[in-house]
């Protein structure tokens, strides 16, 4: 079963897209900042990772930068609202720092499941 590492400070959000997440037969983690989720990455488990960019503590792109070192082939998909810059600027770095998928906020979490399931090959049928 595929493991996926959320790190979002918005708590709604994050149980959001992890109740979505175990609907489709993910194990999730979940950290509510970058700090936190530096900490207690586990590399031999978690397959993907969801990370917001701007967050307390530690943002999302050290997040991406410091997890890529841990597992370089590591699947991160970057999300960001903006913050006052708006989230274009926010999101081409995450990608230029090795995110392999970028989604502003706000977003469909269909979408971004399907990304997750591309990443994972673990595709399913729509209606689960």
């Amino acid at each position: 079963m595929p493991c996926v590492l959320i790190v979002e400070d918005d708590k709604e959000l994050r149980e959001m897209i992890k109740i979505a997440l175990i609907r489709r037969k993910f194990t999730v983690l979940e950290a509510e900042n970058g700090r936190e989720a530096i900490l207690h990455f586990k590399p031999s488990i978690t397959d993907v990772v969801v990370t917001d960019i701007i967050m307390p503590e530690e943002d999302g792109l050290n997040v991406i930068i410091k997890l890529k070192e841990f597992k370089p082939d590591l699947k991160i998909i970057a999300i960001s609202g903006g913050g006052k810059a708006g989230p274009g600027s926010y999101l081409k770095l995450a990608k230029a720092l090795g995110a392999n998928a970028i989604f502003s906020k706000p977003f469909s979490v269909n979408d971004l499941i399907a990304k997750i399931e591309e990443f994972t090959g673990s595709e399913q049928p729509a209606d689960l």
